[in-house]
């Protein structure tokens, strides 16, 4: 790990690049809030690619990348007409909302627990002028992301069932709804089974929180597990010469098996 003399000089080097970028480059000029927004995401999602590879030579990469767009926000900032900010504004504003908000740290609050952090966390926003515990949830979050962080949220000011049995009599419950909607012969409402369907998800989502699993991080193996055996499949096939679009579903199944088996594990 370097000085912090040396951090704060690399940090100083991004900030003189951003400017003379800004000042010479015709594609930095031409950029605005709206235009770094979806690139932002997108170095997000290559963020998070490379903490699920747990590649760190790329994570530093990525991070590097994030860096480069929050110092171009800041700068963007420094030019509004009215009610501009700069890098120093925005690191004060956290530096600030940190000491606020762990007050077991920085003042006399005691907190022996994560819970307890989080609840003290949740209370403080409140009493800051938020409306809602909810008003800090992004409303662009990927809908599974957006629903385990509602359910977090809530939990912070003790809105939450008592244990796991609960949370599972509630996904049974929505099943049931669901299916009676699906299944309705007379009267049936595609947006009523959607609603259906999304309190299924909703309490998945609950039942996986207990678990202490992320859903999205479940998912996002089982795409990978049926992309590989797909993967597989395919290869195979072609190595004896076969099109899968014309063999039947029975046979399909074979190869499934026989992909499963050889990846079985990974």
């Amino acid at each position: 790990m370097q000085s912090r003399a040396a951090q704060l000089a690399a940090f100083d080097r991004l900030l003189t690049i951003m400017d003379e970028l800004r000042a010479q480059c015709p594609w930095d000029r031409k950029q605005t809030f709206a235009s770094l927004r979806h690139l932002t995401i997108e170095e997000t999602y290559e963020l998070a690619d490379a903490i699920r590879e747990a590649d760190w030579d790329e994570v530093k990469k990525e991070t590097g990348d994030l860096l480069l767009h929050m110092v171009f926000y800041a700068k963007l900032g420094s030019e509004l007409p009215q009610n501009s900010w700069d890098i120093a504004d925005a690191l004060n504003g956290i530096c600030d909302k940190l000491i606020a908000r762990h007050p077991h740290i920085y003042g006399d609050v005691r907190a022996e627990d994560e819970d307890t952090v989080k609840a003290n966390w949740e209370k403080i926003k409140l009493q800051e002028g938020k409306a809602s515990v909810l008003s800090g949830v992004p409303q662009s979050l990927p809908a599974l992301d957006k629903a385990f962080r509602i359910q977090d949220k809530v939990r912070g000011v003790g809105f939450d069932w008592e244990h796991a049995g609960q949370v599972w009599a509630k996904v049974e419950e929505e099943l049931q709804e669901l299916r009676a909607e699906a299944d309705r012969e007379e009267g049936r409402s595609e947006e009523r089974v959607a609603d259906e369907l999304g309190d299924v998800f909703f309490a998945l989502v609950n039942w996986a929180r207990f678990q202490g699993i992320h859903p999205d991080d479940a998912l996002d193996r089982t795409n990978r597990r049926f992309m590989a055996r797909f993967q597989h499949m395919e290869a195979a096939l072609a190595a004896e010469g076969r099109v899968m679009s014309e063999l039947r579903l029975e046979e399909l199944d074979v190869y499934w098996v026989r992909a499963k088996e050889a990846l079985a594990g990974a």
